[in-house]
């Protein structure tokens, strides 16, 4: 890159010598783009434009730009802003363009924003967090196919699966836990994107894309799932 102007959010960021910090950036342009910045970083959740510019992984910025007023979010928003950015920073690899999460991500904010305003706040934050997750999965290369099993027969509505994140959807002979039934992945097939998840696709996604995320992120746990709990159970 050479002085190109990139749009986006702060997702991440740690001190660097004395004035400077890395910074890790979520972007329209390039998707995830890590850098040094020399000013204090801006805050997290905020539209902002940059230059960067350098060949290696570890770009320079400057000319920073907050495009918006700044925003803030508290209780269960806080947590949900906290997961989306270790996500992003955990699992997005570096300078690929993500243009379908990045406008989903940028919707979520929004969407965070207007918890307070919701008769039910728990139903609506699941929507937005499986909507997001969605994307993310997909633009990650793992599309799936709700319709057949991972030997491609047809998923059976009486049948309970194991999902195998390199396999699909693997028959089992004995419910667990863990398992899916065949009628909630059936369920997903008649899904139409940008809309509102039922209570049985929720139901799904809620188990199907933790166990997913969890396989992406190996055997390091995500800090904001662990204080969203503690936070959880303090409350309790």
């Amino acid at each position: 890159m050479r002085n190109e102007v990139l749009h986006g959010y702060l997702i991440h960021h740690r001190k660097y010598r004395e004035r400077s910090h890395i910074v890790h950036l979520f972007t329209q342009e390039h998707g995830r783009v890590d850098g040094i910045l020399r000013q204090t970083p801006p805050p997290q959740y905020q539209p902002i434009s940059l230059q960067a510019s350098g060949k290696s992984d570890l770009k320079n910025f400057t000319k920073l730009e907050i495009v918006n007023q700044p925003i803030f979010f508290f209780g269960d928003a806080f947590f949900s802003g906290f997961y989306l950015n270790e996500i992003l920073l955990r699992l997005c690899p570096l300078e690929v363009e993500m243009p379908q999460t990045f406008l989903q991500y940028a919707e979520t904010l929004s969407s965070l924003q207007k918890m307070a305003q919701q008769i039910n706040p728990n139903e609506f934050l699941r929507q937005i967090l499986r909507k997001f997750e969605h994307e993310l999965i997909e633009e990650l290369g793992y599309p799936l196919d709700f319709s057949v099993d991972a030997s491609q027969a047809d998923i059976n509505p009486l049948q309970y699966y194991q999902f195998q994140l390199n396999a699909g959807f693997m028959p089992i002979v004995q419910a667990s836990r863990a398992s899916l039934s065949g009628q909630q992945i059936l369920s997903m097939c008649n899904y139409e994107k940008g809309m509102d998840f039922n209570s049985e696709q929720l139901q799904l996604l809620s188990k199907l894309y933790r166990q997913m995320i969890s396989s992406l992120l190996g055997d390091r746990p995500l800090k904001s799932r662990q204080l969203w709990i503690q936070n959880s159970q303090t409350k309790a």
